[in-house]
């Protein structure tokens, strides 16, 4: 049975922390509204190295586990890079708080979990909902660089993006490459860059 004081415990946690996570994505989105995002940044190896590369563009990493995060900080303090900024947030979190003007150019999602248990699916990153949302703050033309080591999940995330009407596949290379942990442990990754779509 629902207990309704924990419920809204639980839901008042949620509203706190989005509240939080909006304060700092306006701190970070003073100068400039427009970045590019790598969702599950890890401990910063590679939006460090393409922040040091890019540095006429603001780049924010966003992952859940602090420790994570903590690594990632120093790696960009160690660095020097102004430009570049790292939060702890679930992404569904730091979708919510991003403020209205807050618009992606560029989006990295490399290595995500695959969550390869059947009956884990449905906590997989790339699906039609969520890459239909995330179009709705993805400038026109935004590029998307996914990269797994896992086919069976490439796959669907492909056949998501070739229904989807907001973004379709490009035939491109990769702008930035600077392999991950996980690439270099991969005997074998599946890349696709898709494009945001044109409004009408």
């Amino acid at each position: 049975m629902e207990n309704p004081e924990r419920t809204a415990e639980h839901f008042a946690r949620i509203a706190e922390r989005r509240a939080s996570l909006r304060d700092a994505c306006v701190s970070i989105l003073a100068s400039k509204t427009e970045f590019v995002w790598e969702i599950g940044c890890g401990h910063g190896h590679f939006l460090t190295a393409y922040a040091a590369a890019h540095p006429d563009k603001l780049c924010i990493g966003v992952d859940i586990e602090l420790e994570r995060i903590e690594r990632a900080v120093r790696k960009r303090d160690r660095a020097q890079l102004p430009n570049l900024h790292f939060v702890r947030a679930d992404v569904h979190d730091f979708l919510a708080a991003l403020p209205e003007a807050g618009r992606f150019t560029t989006i990295y999602v490399l290595f995500p979990d695959p969550w390869p248990k059947k009956r884990h699916h449905k906590n997989r990153l790339i699906q039609p909902g969520f890459i239909a949302t995330i179009a709705t703050r993805a400038n026109l033309g935004c590029r998307l660089y996914f990269r797994t080591d896992h086919r069976e999940y490439f796959c669907e995330a492909q056949a998501a993006f070739e229904s989807s009407p907001d973004w379709q596949i490009a035939c491109e290379a990769w702008p930035f490459e600077l392999p991950t942990v996980f690439q270099q442990r991969a005997d074998v990754f599946y890349s696709l860059v898709a494009v945001r779509r044109g409004l009408g």
